[in-house]
């Protein structure tokens, strides 16, 4: 009797576990398919529902986004990777953290094809030691604009293709009374005049770093005695010496600039009526040199990232790439106007229509090349803020070029030979 009640004991033991097995592999299985990740960024980046709706159906991954002003995104990443959690599972990827990031272990290397790559200039910014840490969403390099209706006022028929072009014309335009301050660019303490240096300089001597991280003391110079010279001159407004990069970059389309190198998402800015005064007067073109046009454009573009402390790999990256896939930016753009990162993408949009006076930006968009030849530095937040005080410093007629350039080679190869 003992024997019959142990065994059906046991019988019934055996069949709760099994019962329970089954639970369990039933709750697995439900969370495999309603899996959730969270994603971090800008208002700008955020998607929006429709298109988050249309990947979840797809792909049965829900994706919660929390929406952080770009400022304040590193900061959180930074204290919550102390802790070895994640403040998202894939989050905003400046171009200027991706050093940081990846010397810190916050972002997880990402597998992109040759293929993709190349359809992708700007991911060059994002890669370092061959890997890539980062995929670019938002795409943004220099273009240059010129106002036509200014120019022709001015008795000036051509774009500038030199700098001396620049500020020749600039001064004919001056002193014929169409515009007090044609040329406008960030001479502000902050980061947007730190990246007037980069492309200027890149783009007129094919360098602003040396192999070694070192800082080209020729490139530099050459660049600040063109900023220098359009300062002195009263080409730039001097309120750009005290306001924000942004500030600057309106100058061209509210109608008191006639020529900038600036965003290349102000190609559509500029001819949007709800954004612009100048609707069809100005026209992109490639950025002048040091002998013609310059041959190659800087970027300075926004990507996504995977936490390397992301307990949910797998779907964080079937994310971002379908997130910078050709279908997805085609949405974004067409929907949240951000401008695709792919040459692919871009050239459909302008074949197409989207775009209303592109110019020379599909040109520009595939002669992108980054200015840092080993990446973008760990160091860069304290690189940044030296070169922007000093070039404000000048601007402010407190250093000469020559004096600003011996600063930043100073303080820039200091933090190269400390980091090696």
């Amino acid at each position: 009797m003992k024997k019959i009640l142990s065994l059906g004991l046991a019988i019934c033991l055996s069949i709760g576990v099994l019962a329970g097995c089954k639970k369990n592999d039933e709750k697995a299985d439900s969370s495999k398919s309603s899996q959730e990740i969270t994603l971090m960024v800008p208002d700008w980046g955020d998607p929006g529902k429709e298109i988050l709706d249309e990947f979840e159906k797809e792909s049965g991954i829900k994706v919660k986004v929390t929406q952080v002003s770009w400022d304040k995104i590193k900061d959180k990443i930074s204290t919550a990777a102390a802790g070895k959690t994640v403040a998202a599972d894939v989050f905003e990827v400046d171009w200027s953290w991706v050093g940081e990031f990846k010397n810190a272990g916050w972002v997880d290397p990402i597998d992109v094809s040759e293929e993709d790559k190349k359809d992708m200039p700007s991911i060059s910014t994002f890669s370092v030691d061959g890997k890539v840490y980062a995929i670019p969403y938002g795409n943004d390099f220099r273009v240059a604009f010129y106002n036509k209706e200014d120019y022709d006022k001015a008795g000036l028929k051509d774009a500038p293709k030199t700098w001396e072009d620049v500020i020749d014309d600039a001064k004919v335009i001056k002193l014929k009374g169409v515009k007090e301050y044609p040329v406008t660019m960030p001479l502000g303490a902050e980061e947007g005049t730190s990246t007037v240096l980069y492309w200027l300089a890149y783009t007129r001597n094919g360098k602003v770093f040396n192999d070694d991280n070192t800082i080209n003391k020729a490139a530099v110079l050459d660049a600040l005695k063109i900023i220098d010279k359009l300062n002195k001159e009263g080409l730039i407004d001097p309120a750009n010496r005290n306001s924000s990069g942004m500030d600057g970059y309106m100058h061209i389309s509210d109608d008191t600039a006639s020529f900038m190198v600036g965003p290349s998402y102000f190609v559509s800015g500029v001819n949007d009526p709800q954004e612009s005064k100048v609707v069809d007067k100005v026209e992109s073109v490639k950025l002048p040199g040091k002998d013609d046009y310059a041959k190659a454009t800087v970027p300075f573009a926004e990507a996504l990232g995977i936490s390397k402390y992301t307990k949910n790999r797998e779907a964080a990256e079937k994310f971002v790439k379908w997130y910078t896939s050709k279908e997805t930016q085609e949405k974004l753009f067409l929907q949240k106007n951000i401008a695709p990162t792919r040459t692919s993408v871009l050239q459909k949009l302008v074949k197409d229509g989207k775009y209303k006076n592109p110019g020379a930006m599909l040109e520009l968009a595939e002669v992108i090349e980054s200015p840092f030849p080993n990446g973008v530095p760990s160091y860069y937040s304290k690189m940044t803020t030296e070169i922007y005080n000093t070039i404000n410093q000048m601007a402010n007629e407190k250093l000469t070029p020559e004096q600003a350039t011996d600063m930043i080679v100073e303080k820039v190869d200091a933090l190269a030979k400390a980091d090696n």
